[in-house]
């Protein structure tokens, strides 16, 4: 009987001391997580405290640059030695559009025998998607999604995109209303498949595969800190997709324990065209806001046009620009109105400039690398997130001559965008106890600065561009 007992309690304190042991491991696992947790929320991609029109990364306000060679740049096949090659130059942002339309991509979906199966995955396009996301995370390389790449699903793309009913087996036109066949150009907004939410058609059989799509990105990037969401690329649909997307996306971050950053891409190149006024006026909704059409315009006009959006912003948010047009040979001005409005939008106190694709843009091309470490090389020496675009301090200025970017009484950078000559008023508010000012003159093209020049205080100065070519001064008041 006692051997009976012996045995009993033998048991029984086994089984307590595996309960708890299983117990401290559940708290360890627990405690583990929720401290990684808390290291990605503040090391994730956000807006900066200090200055909101600014991002933060791994809680340190980040200026973001960049160029590439393609907009679904995970499809490309060197794709780790460009973005080596970018973060060389000081790049540090790229774009993913979600799209599949050129020779070589690949789509998301699986094929069973002649039609895509929309419940399965194409793993050599999720593969390429995951190295892309891995890599970039590893270089500190900020990634904008487009999450529905607009132009995938219009005209010849949409002919054979998986989505369209005549290429899968999971529904058909008849039962969604989907057209196998769009002809226009999506400012035409003729694709249904972008009517497919509840508030506007609510074709519950396409949208359970959208979100589907959805979830399975999510699941890709969730786990990282270094993502930004955007809705569309160029969209003309109403306002209610982009809401649905948004919303969705903030909805399931934050069931797993994350925050998203989205934003909407509207196709009006006027920035006052109401369309954009759901991202302006919606920062429930859209955390950001992107202004990339704007860089359809031109000289002093792109300039002015964005400032006007900046100053009535409400609240403050990061400004992105995805893309920058221009490249000669292209459709979208010259390679130096693309040059032009890279410096403008930086010098303009916007968060972010890219360098669009060509031949819509330089891309990663010589020119493009060269402006990239210029931008670097002359912001590294600032305190960019305390200065704001002055041009009240400039006297003497021709139309789209000069523009500053400042923290008066201490530091300001004056870009040239082709030679010239202004005046820098420095005496601003009360009388300062500055005694000298140091002017470092940046060759743009080259990536060289010029030697230090050092002059005794004065309430103004003048600049003239040594040639007339890109150049950019950096000024500092001692």
């Amino acid at each position: 009987m006692k051997s009976l007992w012996r045995r009993h309690f033998a048991i029984s304190k086994f089984v307590l001391v595996l309960v708890i042991s299983v117990s401290l491991c559940s708290i360890t696992a627990w405690d583990t997580k929720a401290k990684k947790d808390a290291e990605m929320e503040k090391d994730r991609i956000q807006i900066y405290k200090e200055n909101p029109r600014y991002w933060q990364y791994k809680g340190e306000p980040i200026l973001l640059i960049g160029g590439s060679v393609e907009d679904n740049l995970f499809q490309i096949p060197n794709l780790k030695e460009h973005l080596e090659l970018l973060k060389s130059v000081g790049g540090n942002y790229v774009r993913s559009t979600m799209g599949w339309n050129d020779e070589g991509d690949l789509p998301p979906h699986k094929k069973d025998g002649d039609l895509y199966d929309l419940n399965q995955w194409n793993e050599e396009f999720w593969t390429r998607f995951r190295n892309f996301i891995t890599w970039t995370h590893e270089m500190d390389i900020i990634v904008q999604i487009e999450v529905w790449a607009t132009f995938t699903y219009y005209r010849e793309p949409w002919a054979a995109n998986p989505f369209n009913p005549k290429n899968n087996s999971n529904y058909t036109a008849e039962e969604t209303g989907l057209p196998t066949v769009v002809k226009d150009h999506p400012v035409a907004a003729k694709n249904n498949f972008f009517w497919s939410i509840p508030k506007e058609r609510n074709q519950e059989i396409v949208l359970k595969y959208q979100e589907k799509f959805v979830d399975k990105l999510l699941s890709e990037t969730l786990p990282y800190g270094h993502i930004l969401y955007c809705m569309d690329n160029e969209t003309a649909v109403t306002a209610a997709w982009g809401e649905y997307w948004a919303t969705y996306i903030q909805k399931k971050a934050k069931e797993a324990g994350r925050v998203a950053e989205t934003t909407e891409m509207w196709d009006p190149w006027d920035l006052s065209d109401k369309k954009h006024k759901a991202t302006f006026d919606h920062p429930e909704t859209y955390s950001f806001c992107d202004i990339s059409q704007n860089n359809h315009q031109k000289r002093q006009r792109h300039w002015d046009n964005a400032q006007k959006i900046r100053a009535k912003l409400s609240p403050i948010r990061p400004i992105n620009n995805i893309k920058i047009y221009g490249a000669d040979g292209g459709r979208f001005g010259s390679t130096r109105d693309g040059l032009e409005r890279f410096w403008r939008n930086i010098f303009g106190g916007f968060a972010s400039a890219r360098f669009h694709r060509p031949d819509s843009g330089v891309g990663l091309s010589k020119i493009a690398q060269a402006h990239l470490k210029s931008m670097r090389t002359i912001t590294d020496e600032m305190d960019v997130f305390t200065c704001e675009p002055h041009n009240d301090l400039l006297s003497n200025r021709e139309e789209n001559e000069a523009y500053t970017f400042a923290n008066p009484k201490k530091e300001y950078a004056v870009y040239f965008p082709k030679g010239g000559s202004v005046d820098l008023n420095l005496r601003v508010g009360k009388n300062t106890d500055a005694e000298t000012v140091k002017i470092r003159w940046l060759n743009i093209r080259k990536s060289e600065w010029k030697k230090e020049e050092e002059i005794p205080f004065s309430d103004s100065i003048t600049l003239t561009a040594p040639t007339e070519a890109h150049w950019a001064v950096l000024v500092h008041v001692k």
